[in-house]
């Protein structure tokens, strides 16, 4: 009998992350829509892969890693049958189960645009590009509902990024300007 197990222990995963202790600067959230309800996103200003800009939000798509575990009846001593054919003493078996990575897990970091969960119209502005192109067809609201984030993963997906948290790539190439609350003071940023 074959069973797969998904690892999905977001809360112990982000413990084991390697995040400082760098909360004035750390938002967090969970992609509201994923693939199979095991991986999320997590979005954080100021770290992210090795070489982050302090300045930059980050995404960190995680899945995890996928097990199979196998359960197998081993033969240790086969039937005795007499002259008739007649058991005379069983077989006997043993169980044995083993577990087998069939997916490792993987971390993608991305960069993102800072505080557009807050911005309706940004949203508002992203709903329009994304039904320009055929991905988002419900009411533009200015809200980052579910409509919202399944258009911005079919979107991302072509481009290799099953996400439905927006990059700062896919921000670009929709023609959206990217611009910091954080940073209104710099004025306006492009990362």
């Amino acid at each position: 009998m074959r069973r797969l197990i998904i690892l999905a222990a977001l809360g112990g995963l982000s413990a084991c992350n390697g995040v400082g202790s760098a909360e004035d600067n750390f938002t967090s959230v969970i992609d509201p829509v994923t693939t199979s309800g095991a991986s999320g996103v997590q979005v954080t200003r100021g770290f992210g892969p090795p070489d982050a800009d302090p300045q930059s939000c980050y995404g960190r798509e995680v899945n995890p890693a996928v097990i199979e575990t196998v359960t197998e009846q081993i033969l240790l001593e086969p039937e005795r049958l007499d002259r008739n054919g007649n058991v005379r003493r069983p077989a006997v078996f043993v169980t044995a189960t083993e577990q087998r990575i069939v997916e490792d897990r993987t971390e993608t970091w991305f960069e993102t645009p800072c505080g557009l969960e807050d911005d309706t119209d940004y949203i508002a502005t992203l709903q329009r590009a994304l039904a320009a192109r055929g991905h988002f067809d419900a009411p533009v609201t200015g809200q980052m509902d579910r409509a919202t984030v399944e258009a911005i993963r079919a979107y991302q997906v072509p481009q290799g990024l099953d996400s439905g948290v927006l990059s700062l790539a896919a921000a670009r190439q929709l023609g959206l300007s990217v611009w910091d609350p954080a940073l209104a003071a710099g004025g306006e940023t492009d990362g």
